[in-house]
């Protein structure tokens, strides 16, 4: 079954792996999804949800780049909420909750849809490498599988720790086995590797809730959804969330189990996520707090299992069974599972290049918590940029490296190799400097012709991308050259507490007053007969209005876009010898030379690189 050489085998079918298979074999290589049970392919093992601040911008880029997440998504999806619509666009933020098992469900049917993708049930102890080369991958069976290229997506199985209070054993995650062998092999090779940590809170019975004591959270009224494409559907009908609240008493029964805390009494040694504490850590850091919110999550359309999100714990069962009874809503709780904590092992991101290859074996590929990422959308991203760019390298094209301009994707990975981490890394709109021109309304027209032009985003969905940009550009040119009277716009204007006009002016000065919205200027009639005439859609009007609104801030960050290229285009030699130039600090000389920076904007992120030393590589390099 296994004489023929694969182009690509991914191995791990979580969001990365998925995300990477599927990308691989829609480019026309043959490859091969390994993973220990084909039953859990893109299980959502924490959180029912995806999306979120800066991660729903992530799905709206993998969604434009032709992969599969926003898909499955709107498929799965029980709630859509659009986050910070209180805020400016730049940080607007699409979120779902997902029914978990159609969610799995659903990605299972799309990758047995997809051309050239083979499967099979093992587990992957190790690696076949020639001469800083891969070859292909043995399997806890004894099979040794050939292939160009590799992609490991192991997710938190290496080497994986999960612990109760002081109860401990070896998983992946709950009800599946950890994987052994690929770290140490991958040490043998020189790679460095560390130990990270996350948690997950208790799941519980729905019945056994009052949901009367807690504050609804329904959906938005008119819900978006994450796919460009047409045929993705759109809810009709939603399932409410719920928040409640943790309490001093609540707190009390927590603290009583600390000296039983594998957090607290040294068992755990490794660094959890910063952004999403366990529920102890928070009392522990936030002493001076009375209460911590609680999201009471469904899990589906049709099951009664409810996820705690804002209870993440490693605490003794009955310590969090007695501490979640305190919540107002939670008096009669049952417990399907109580939370853990798992430990794992990754390898910090530092040792890949910007196409998410290693430095160290040529053909081999990093995606994922394998990184230190946290996160679905973070490691479904990773995921499709390693199938992307394995699939290139063995059609030995150039790799496909999105900019911190064009993409958070890019951001993200940017930040991985160029900064490294040593906590999970967590995406934030703060992290983007250029978060206006990354807005989750435009990843489309941003991103869907680079990946037509490769060979993975269809013609269809460019030939919609094409048909949205043209159509926004007619509309723009009619907003900047039609006139408006003062007859026309006056009422509106004084009704909106806002200066009347004593002659005619272009709409588009008006309409960039922060008063006005479209559907003031929709009563005008020569705009309300173009919107007719042309039967403009709703996307189209919030392209418009986000232009018109905010086009100094998008021009600015445009303008500083272009200097930030100007320097990513001054490229450095991979064997540049930084010990050559004096004048540059010994620590600049050290991270430089660990790095290994590709361009001379690279080089600027880096920690510890002044910019007197990036003025001293300028000179240099100009010379």
């Amino acid at each position: 079954m296994f004489n023929e050489e694969y182009d690509i085998i991914v191995v791990g079918a979580g969001h990365a792996g998925s995300e990477a298979a599927a990308a691989a074999a829609n480019m026309g290589s043959k490859t091969l999804l390994i993973t220990m049970n084909l039953q859990n392919i893109a299980q959502m093992s924490c959180n029912p949800a995806m999306g979120g601040i800066a991660k729903g911008q992530i799905i709206k880029e993998i969604d434009a780049l032709g992969g599969y997440s926003g898909i499955v998504t709107d498929y799965s999806a029980i709630q859509f909420k659009m986050l910070n619509k209180s805020k400016g666009p730049a940080v607007w933020s699409p979120r779902a909750q997902s029914d978990r098992m159609m969610f799995s469900k659903k990605w299972r049917e799309l990758l047995e849809d997809t051309p050239n993708l083979d499967f099979y049930q093992d587990s992957v102890i190790g690696l076949i490498v020639d001469k800083k080369t891969i070859r292909g991958v043995v399997t806890q069976l004894g099979l040794k599988i050939k292939s160009k290229t590799v992609i490991l997506t192991n997710g938190t199985f290496l080497n994986g720790l999960i612990h109760v209070g002081e109860k401990q054993f070896g998983g992946g995650r709950v009800g599946e086995k950890a994987s052994f062998g690929i770290t140490e092999n991958l040490t043998s090779l020189g790679f460095v590797s560390g130990r990270m940590k996350t948690g997950t809170p208790p799941r519980v019975d729905g019945r056994t809730l009052n949901y009367n004591k807690m504050e609804e959270q329904p959906g938005d009224i008119n819900p978006g959804k994450f796919s460009y494409l047409p045929s993705s559907p759109t809810l009709l009908k939603q399932r409410s969330c719920y928040v409640t609240y943790t309490n001093p008493k609540t707190h009390n029964l927590l603290r009583k189990g600390f000296d039983r805390s594998p957090m607290f009494n040294g068992r755990i040694q490794s660094i959890g996520p910063r952004y999403c504490p366990s529920v102890e850590d928070k009392i522990s850091r936030f002493s001076e707090k009375d209460r911590h919110q609680i999201f009471v999550e469904p899990e589906g359309w049709n099951t009664v299992e409810v996820y705690v999100n804002g209870f993440s714990t490693s605490l003794p069962e009955e310590v969090q069974y007695k501490a979640l009874k305190s919540v107002p809503g939670f008096e009669d709780v049952k417990f399907f599972r109580p939370g853990y904590a798992i430990e794992y092992d990754y390898f910090p991101p530092t040792q890949l290049k910007h196409s998410l290859e290693t430095k160290l074996v040529d053909g081999l590929f990093f995606a994922g918590q394998i990184n230190g990422t946290t996160g679905y959308e973070e490691a479904a991203s990773q995921g499709l940029m390693a199938g992307i760019n394995a699939s290139l390298k063995i059609s030995n094209k150039n790799p496909f490296v999105l900019k911190r301009n064009e993409a958070y994707i890019g951001v993200l990975i940017d930040d991985l190799i160029t900064k490294g981490t040593e906590e999970p890394y967590r995406m934030f709109t703060s992290r983007a400097e250029f978060r206006m021109l990354l807005r989750q309304d435009n990843a489309d027209l941003r991103l869907t012709e680079l990946s037509n032009n490769i060979g993975l985003a269809s013609n269809d969905r460019l030939s919609i991308v094409l048909s949205k940009k043209k159509k926004t550009e007619h509309m723009m040119s009619f907003i900047k050259n039609l006139s408006i009277k003062p007859e026309q716009i006056n009422d509106i204007l004084i009704k909106k507490g806002s200066s009347p006009i004593s002659q005619s002016m272009k709409l588009f000065k008006l309409f960039s007053r922060p008063q006005i919205a479209f559907s003031d200027i929709s009563s005008i009639e020569s705009v309300s007969n173009y919107i007719i005439e042309n039967t403009v859609k709703s996307e189209i009007i919030e392209q418009v209005e986000i232009q018109v609104k905010y086009s100094g801030y998008i021009e600015k960050e445009s303008s500083n876009a272009e200097k930030l290229n100007a320097l990513e285009n001054i490229s450095i030699p991979t064997n540049f010898d930084y010990s050559r130039l004096k004048c540059l600090s010994s620590e600049a000389k050290s991270k430089l030379d660990k790095i290994k920076p590709v361009s001379l904007s690279q080089a600027s992120r880096i920690s510890g690189v002044s910019p007197a030393d990036i003025s001293a590589m300028l000179v240099f390099m100009g010379r």
